[in-house]
């Protein structure tokens, strides 16, 4: 089979990306790809490599890249502009109303995206994307960004020999959305694949994962010189994140990884611990540095375990001291494979242990590791969808 994955990266990680390497954004499109995907950062090259590795012919597209994207345009005879932001939405909301509006962010997305507000590809990206999909004649194509290719863009997709369309979003999907153009619909987290089920459209769950061949390219494990860290988001839609690491910050010396949000009160204790933020390969080898490496899911996972941070985290043997959630046993078993935290107080005494305690820090932390390697990794999670796929072509 032919299969094609598509993503969005990060605004800021691109900048970073080109700044690090000047005249990058000149360069061919296979010297862009190749540096994106040694960054590390995301799932870089993980589910194309493991879907070649099980004898399919697989590539990713990073559909808002435009330095990326128009390297291929040009090296395919089309006529492009130059490089530049391929995705609207970037105003800021004020702080006071990023705030109010974080629960009701699944019903204002639709309207969001007429507005400006909200992630999407300009009409260069489309055209090229569209013309992608032409060359690489794939028979599934795997959507990673439903925001940047939503289903309207999808439906386009589709009519280009109708591949079988897979979706993966691991956030609350936006409501009033017509997402029936999907044969599958994937995600983490339960409650979004019951709500697709309830709208008629085939969904799994699908866990996120780690790639075992990282750690061969990581520089050596660097000292742990890092009492407690937090690699992430701080916004509007983390307020029990926020809570828990200002309580943390009053007591402990809270190292944070990651951009300062505008909604963060100027009182907040957060604001000494911000470090700047980590990609990729700077940001595997921060959790390594870490003695304690703390995990909060998004308010909107509810009682459900499956973020990135709980693989990234174990797969390099760190030590995650992580939000207990009713799901967590399926993954990882609580306090022998990865700490457990049920409250702020909870969370505060543990870390108090866990600090005089190295034996036990790193019992815990090969242990989660082993279960990594064992159960998630991409070449699970490949293997797993190549199951999808093969029950949807029987039912065509």
């Amino acid at each position: 089979m032919r299969i094609l994955v598509l993503n969005a990266d990060y605004p800021r990680f691109l900048s970073w990306l080109y700044r690090r390497h000047p005249g990058l954004g000149s360069a061919g499109y296979a010297a862009q790809m190749s540096a994106r995907n040694a960054s590390l950062f995301g799932v870089a090259d993980f589910y194309s490599r493991n879907f070649a590795a099980l004898g399919h012919s697989a590539a990713e597209i990073h559909v808002n890249n435009a330095w990326l994207q128009t390297a291929w345009a040009r090296e395919h005879g089309m006529a492009v502009d130059a490089a530049g932001p391929t995705a609207a939405g970037t105003a800021a909301l004020p702080a006071w109303l990023q705030r109010a509006v974080a629960p009701l962010k699944p019903m204002l997305r639709p309207l969001a995206r007429e507005v400006g507000l909200s992630p999407r590809l300009d009409r260069q990206a489309e055209a090229i994307l569209l013309a992608q999909i032409e060359d690489f004649k794939p028979d599934v194509v795997l959507n990673q960004d439903t925001f940047h290719v939503d289903p309207r863009l999808m439906r386009r997709i589709k009519a280009i020999g109708k591949p079988l369309l897979i979706g993966q979003i691991g956030v609350a999907p936006s409501r009033g959305v017509d997402w029936s153009v999907y044969d599958l619909m994937m995600s983490q987290m339960l409650a979004n694949v019951e709500f697709f089920r309830r709208l008629g459209v085939r969904a799994e769950v699908n866990h996120l994962a780690f790639e075992p061949t990282l750690l061969e390219t990581l520089p050596p494990a660097p000292a742990m010189d890092i009492d407690v860290s937090f690699v992430g988001t701080v916004s509007p839609d983390h307020k029990q994140r926020i809570a828990l690491l200002e309580a943390v910050a009053e007591r402990y010396d809270l190292k944070l990884f990651g951009n300062p949000p505008q909604t963060l009160p100027a009182s907040s204790p957060l604001h000494r611990c911000f470090q700047g933020e980590v990609w990729g390969v700077d940001m595997y080898q921060t959790l390594q540095r870490s003695k304690i490496t703390l995990n909060s899911h998004i308010d909107m996972a509810g009682r459900e375990a499956g973020n990135m941070r709980l693989f990234e985290a174990t797969g390099v043997g760190a030590f995650l001291l992580t939000d207990f959630k009713d799901n967590l046993h399926t993954l990882f078993a609580p306090d022998r494979e990865v700490a457990v935290w049920r409250s702020v107080d909870d969370c505060l005494a543990a870390i108090g242990r866990a600090l005089g305690d190295a034996d036990g820090r790193a019992a815990i932390a090969a242990a989660g590791q082993a279960r990594t390697m064992a159960q998630h990794t991409y070449r699970h999670r490949v293997a797993e969808i190549l199951g999808f796929i093969e029950t949807l072509r029987a039912a065509r």
